[in-house]
């Protein structure tokens, strides 16, 4: 008889790793609606891609909810982890980038209209971080939980505006658009990047926004890269113009004076 070293073997009456974890329900809600092969790996890397995003929420609303607290340090060890996720969502893009051209179109049909560009929980990390695109809540208007979480965001201040408080700048009310580049606050970095011994804490700040963003951009690049890979320059499955779309995406800038801020140091 082996010897499993004590481990618990029957949990009719008790809770198990299944049971914690929901395996049941998560491990069967894949459901392809065709018989290609490549479909499961379509399902599952946008599955996980999604539960990934789920947890750089969270961590994404606490740091901020850290950094109006003034309590730097934590927000620092979760906005690590979000760089970290991101690193994570862009190894996905390699698995997916086993799938060709014509493994990718034996399935395509049966997405109908839906795409990644539909993806609420993608669109709240933008509006979390400064990205606030207000007229793209149109696409989420058929989902009414969705539409709330994000008008929710919208009446928040954003991280960036949140940091930029921190530093002493004018961070303009909560719900205003994606943010332009101030030279205020470029100025403001500057003075903590000349001088980082006597503002050592928003000098970290500085960086770990930076270090976030540069893993965001990498995520973006990827996924041009791969949707190029599989589908060329045809429309996108949303309706958008595919990787002529995502190539804009890609000027983007989040916390535009802290990359600016590089050339005058």
């Amino acid at each position: 008889m082996s010897d499993h070293h004590g481990a618990k073997m029957n949990f009719a009456d008790d809770m198990s790793y299944g049971d914690y974890l929901g395996l049941d329900q998560l491990l069967n809600a894949q459901h392809p609606r065709s018989d290609a092969h490549d479909e499961m790996l379509f399902i599952v890397q946008h599955q996980t891609s999604e539960l990934w995003m789920r947890l750089a929420i969270h961590e994404l609303q606490n740091a901020r909810l850290k950094i109006m607290e003034n309590d730097l340090q934590p927000a620092f060890k979760m906005l690590t982890r979000v760089a970290r996720i991101f690193e994570q969502l862009n190894n996905a893009w390699d698995v997916l980038r086993t799938m060709t051209p014509s493994e990718y179109t034996e399935f395509r049909p049966s997405l109908g209209n839906s795409s990644g560009f539909q993806s609420h929980q993608y669109r709240l990390i933008e509006y979390l971080l400064g990205n606030r695109q207000m007229a793209l809540k149109k696409v989420h208007e058929h989902k009414p939980d969705a539409l709330a979480a994000l008008e929710d965001e919208l009446a928040l201040p954003s991280l960036y505006q949140v940091a930029l408080t921190a530093i002493g700048a004018d961070a303009g009310p909560p719900g205003q658009t994606a943010w332009a580049a101030n030279d205020d606050v470029q100025a403001r970095w500057q003075a903590i990047y000349e001088n980082p011994k006597d503002n050592w804490e928003l000098y970290q700040l500085a960086e770990k926004l930076v270090d976030l963003e540069d893993y965001f951009r990498r995520w973006r690049f990827n996924h041009v890269t791969t949707v190029e890979r599989i589908i060329g320059f045809k429309r996108g499955t949303g309706g958008t113009s595919g990787v002529a779309y995502l190539r804009k995406m890609l000027e983007v800038e989040l916390f535009p004076e802290l990359w600016h801020v590089r050339g005058d140091l």
